[in-house]
């Protein structure tokens, strides 16, 4: 395709974008494209007409033209792609929109390249203030080892600096901060948590894993409600413009659902939300008591799960692992819950109707969930339960034991699974489990020859949270830059169909929607991804450079690539 023609196409569909806003009434003819359906029956087409926001026609382009209400607005694709509505499985909304208006340490290359961002951030906010940012990882420095509370004093010592790491399971603080909160030597571990200590001298290291961290964070005052509606707005408008038409919420508030509840009636979120309330606790104990609410303000908002933990993360060693880290032969990770409590939660959830999610990232976290969950599925029959076929959900599913992967398939389970998280954590993970766990590290072909389902998305903002990141790391398997070794098990790469799959059909599946979404076919939402590349033939490497060309919602324009 010319330079030229790009340009005309790009500035076609801008119009479209910038000066209407297409509603559910509308009709839209997409044609001259490479349709990829997600749909078996009918894996490709070269056109869709949408009308009142559902797919009305899969097929050629002269008979989509030829059947497209008269009134219709037609879009000539010139060969672009066309992807069902993709779907993260797995993020945290919010969260994300903090990312994208706070201080962010995500990406930074050193130790050096911290402080440098730190001292600029220092530079720049007013004296006394709490220094509180997210994102760091020291997987790929060099070496890779835990920052101290020394390295950030080096750099800040007259105020309190809280530092996140990358996958929230750990966070660094300098003196002053654990000043504050009474952190010291004689401070014990937590339940479900770990005060990294100086093996010489028994200080705190300043890293505070897992349930340590809320000794730190309880200082730290909650978002304002205006604060978090900027953030969940700045969560929409980024997910759009990535091509993302759904965000499956791990774990938040009826507090933050009732703001996505006040900016959906404001028509200032456009974005498909599938919702779980974080449990333990008073908002799961709410919604066993209201039961799922299916459109809880307008048809957009689903909430029906409850998010539980049992363990931490692998990075931090806080994984429930079933042999000892072979880096730390001394522990084995952590159980952020205790099993035994998690018990009554899942049995009222079957009874209610309500589906359980549960962050599972260690082989022995993994096990206790499924043994917890077969527990439960005896416990209550299916003639007793709200949902005959639950699909509980384990979300990460990072280490699986050879002999537990089987049971996804045999107890109806879904492996809610983020491929970006094995690019990553293939770096160090040989050091944390030894080769002879690596085999069942990120399982994910293992998982689908099995015949169990894999919901794929990004754990945003743990992990940039794009889709083409997602997709080429599921089906190559390789680092950014390219990088693979024999550690990485390449064997375990899937399929560019299943990939499709994997952010489109089985997230609707895990969500209960594949009857409105998930594949474009007759009858269901006229929700699209489209690209001005082919995702499904082209190069490898050239995946993370694929444009968004539009984004569509309900037939609904919803994000179009810039004119220039």
């Amino acid at each position: 395709m010319t330079r030229t023609s790009t340009t005309r196409i790009a500035a076609a569909i801008g119009l479209l974008a910038g000066g209407l806003a297409w509603s559910a009434d509308s009709s839209l003819v997409l044609y001259n494209g490479k349709v990829y359906t997600a749909d078996d029956a009918r894996p490709t087409a070269e056109a869709v007409v949408a009308t009142l926001g559902k797919i009305a026609f899969v097929g050629s382009s002269a008979e989509a033209l030829k059947q497209a209400p008269k009134d219709a607005k037609r879009i000539d694709l010139q060969g672009r792609t066309v992807l069902p509505g993709l779907a993260d499985a797995h993020s945290h909304v919010a969260d994300i929109g903090f990312r994208e208006l706070e201080f962010s340490v995500q990406g930074v290359a050193s130790l050096r390249d911290l402080k440098d961002r730190l001292r600029d951030r220092a530079a720049s906010t007013k004296p006394g203030d709490w220094l509180v940012g997210r994102g760091w990882l020291e997987s790929r420095w060099t070496p890779p080892v835990f920052p101290t509370r020394q390295d950030l004093d080096e750099v800040v010592a007259d105020r309190a600096v809280l530092l996140g790491r990358a996958d929230g399971h750990a966070l660094l603080a300098n003196s002053l901060a654990l000043k504050r909160a009474g952190i010291n030597r004689s401070t014990p571990n937590p339940s479900g948590g770990e005060i990294l200590k100086d093996p010489k001298t028994g200080e705190p290291t300043g890293m505070l894993v897992d349930r340590a961290m809320d000794l730190m964070t309880k200082l730290i005052p909650e978002p304002s409600s205006a604060e978090t509606l900027k953030a969940l707005e700045a969560a929409n408008e980024r997910s759009l413009r990535l091509g993302w038409t759904q965000l499956q919420n791990a774990g938040n508030s009826f507090a933050e659902l009732d703001l996505m509840c006040r900016l959906y009636a404001q028509k200032k979120i456009k974005l498909r939300i599938y919702d779980a309330v974080s449990g333990p606790g008073p908002d799961a104990d709410r919604l066993l008591k209201e039961g799922p609410a299916i459109d809880r303000c307008g048809d957009r908002l689903t909430v029906r799960t409850i998010k539980l933990y049992i363990d931490g993360a692998l990075g931090s060693r806080g994984a429930a692992l079933l042999a000892p880290y072979s880096d730390s032969h001394d522990s084995s990770g952590l159980l952020i819950n205790d099993p035994q409590k998690l018990q009554p939660i899942l049995t009222a959830a079957l009874k209610r109707g309500i589906q359980i999610e549960t962050h599972a990232i260690g082989d022995r976290g993994n096990r206790i969930m499924l043994d917890l969950y077969e527990k439960a599925f005896a416990a209550v029959p299916v003639k007793d339960r709200a949902v005959p076929e639950p699909r509980w959900r384990i979300e990460h599913a990072q280490i699986v034991s050879a002999q537990d992967i089987p049971r996804f398939k045999q107890l109806g389970v879904i492996a809610s699974m983020q491929p970006s998280h094995a690019i990553g954590d293939l770096f160090f993970a040989p050091s944390r489990l030894g080769k002879s766990r690596l085999s069942e590290a990120y399982p994910w072909r293992a998982i689908l020859d099995s015949g169990a389902i894999i919901a794929a998305g990004s754990d945003a903002p743990v992990e940039i949270g794009d889709p083409r990141i997602e997709f080429y790391a599921a089906v190559a398997r390789r680092s950014l830059d390219g990088f693979a070794n024999d550690d990485w098990h390449l064997d375990q790469r899937v399929s560019r169909a299943q990939a499709l799959k994997m952010l489109t059909l089985w997230p609707a599946f895990a969500a209960f929607q594949e009857k409105q979404r998930g594949s474009i076919a007759p009858g269901k939402l006229a929700d699209f991804s489209v690209f001005v590349e082919d995702l499904m033939t082209m190069p490898e490497p050239e995946i993370l450079q694929a444009r968004v060309a539009m984004t569509v919602i309900a037939g609904e324009i919803v994000y179009s690539m810039p004119t220039s």
